[in-house]
């Protein structure tokens, strides 16, 4: 487990430096935008750096290694973080969201840590290792906005400039951390040596159509709102930055510390009950958010969010690692990462637009129509099951 230990570590390092977008990219997109609806661009450009370089990632891993590529994205990110505090001093959106895509990229690399956890670990031992992972992502969601908040004046005259040179030194630490990773050379050689399917038999699997859907449905819907939440909460609604880092913040906690249980839950309960009960926890975010517009509110929804993504987002990594052989594995883990943060790059995109065009409610009842799939993708295997007992 010494190196699942050596990937939260930078997990937490590297994610922190992603609260601060998460935090900040909505209200300096505010600041910068020339129209109100690109508001949300530059977390937009965060996630379609991300979906751009799925694919990439995945072949950059396969034929470099995961250690060198975690190494050398971490320290592009780094230069990144410090452009975007140079676009923040020179008022300049089109610098922030072209370094906010670049940024993005390294999200690519970042989201593989859990794939890295599972494979150094034995079969029943992989949920809890993803969760693991994930505590790192618990440790940067209760640092990360709180640092961002700390170092935003440090550059005088230009707020949130430093934030952003915060993030170029956690991003710098993090490939230093990751010097200490070991991959599994043992089962590399064998996966390299592996017999395949081809990627259609892979894809065609109802338990690897689930598994993804599992994944584009918990981030896209988590995105959708998530990114809105800061315009509507303090723009819109004129709420406190203090108020919405701490509803931002609360959600992101929400989000990781589940995994210091939800691993272990899911292997005891089984996954198709982990992914059932995320899916209701983020159906009744959408019914609280659409309840009222004060600070709780926003609180309940965005916990309750959180906490519902977790349990929907472990059991379908938990269930994709089932359904692919280890030489198959940057294949089949390239077309969920594609899938997943494809769709979540057209949600956050269109979450800006949105929040302006339709407001929080409406946005808000717009959620419905992929949680309402992602449950028939549920109830079908039910009815089947139930269907061929009684035959």
């Amino acid at each position: 487990m010494r190196d699942v230990y050596v990937l939260t570590a930078a997990q937490a390092l590297s994610a922190s430096g992603m609260m601060t977008m998460t935090l900040l990219g909505g209200i300096l997109g505010s600041q910068l935008a020339p129209s109100p609806g690109l508001a949300t661009l530059p977390i937009s450009c965060v996630i379609l750096g991300l979906a751009l370089s799925t694919i990439p990632a995945a072949l950059v891993m396969q034929r470099i290694g995961r250690r060198r590529a975690f190494i050398a994205s971490a320290l592009l990110a780094s230069v990144a973080a410090c452009v975007i505090a140079w676009a923040v001093v020179r008022q300049d959106f089109v610098l922030l969201c072209a370094s906010a895509l670049v940024l993005g990229s390294n999200l690519a690399f970042q989201l593989q840590h859990r794939f890295a956890a599972a494979e150094c670990v034995r079969p029943g031992q992989v949920s809890t290792a993803i969760s693991l992972v994930m505590v790192g992502t618990l440790i940067a969601a209760a640092l990360g906005p709180q640092l961002a908040l700390a170092l935003k004046d440090i550059v005088p005259g230009h707020e949130y400039a430093g934030s952003f040179i915060g993030v170029a030194a956690l991003c710098l630490a993090t490939a230093l951390v990751l010097v200490a990773y070991r991959e599994p050379a043992g089962r590399m050689a064998h996966a390299a040596g592996g017999t395949t399917r081809p990627l259609a038999a892979i894809v065609r699997q109802r338990s690897f159509v689930t598994a993804v859907l599992a994944g584009v449905v918990s981030y896209a819907v988590m995105s959708f709102i998530m990114t809105a939440t800061p315009i509507s909460m303090h723009v819109h609604d004129h709420h406190s930055d203090k108020a919405t880092a701490w509803v931002i913040q609360s959600h992101l906690i929400a989000m990781y510390a589940p995994s210091l249980f939800s691993g272990r839950l899911i292997a005891r309960i089984g996954v198709p009950a982990g992914m059932t009960a995320g899916l209701v926890l983020m159906l009744a975010c959408v019914f609280v958010s659409v309840s009222g517009r004060d600070l709780m509110h926003y609180w309940w929804g965005l916990v309750m969010l959180g906490v519902g993504w977790n349990l929907l987002f472990v059991a379908g990594t938990a269930l994709l690692t089932t359904t692919y052989q280890p030489a198959e594995r940057f294949r089949a883990q390239a077309v969920n990462e594609f899938s997943v943060f494809g769709t979540q790059a057209a949600a956050s995109l269109l979450a800006g637009p949105a929040i302006h065009a339709l407001g929080w409610r409406d946005m808000n009842l717009a959620a419905l129509l992929p949680l309402a799939a992602m449950a028939l993708a549920l109830l079908v295997p039910l009815v089947q099951r139930s269907r061929n007992s009684r035959a």
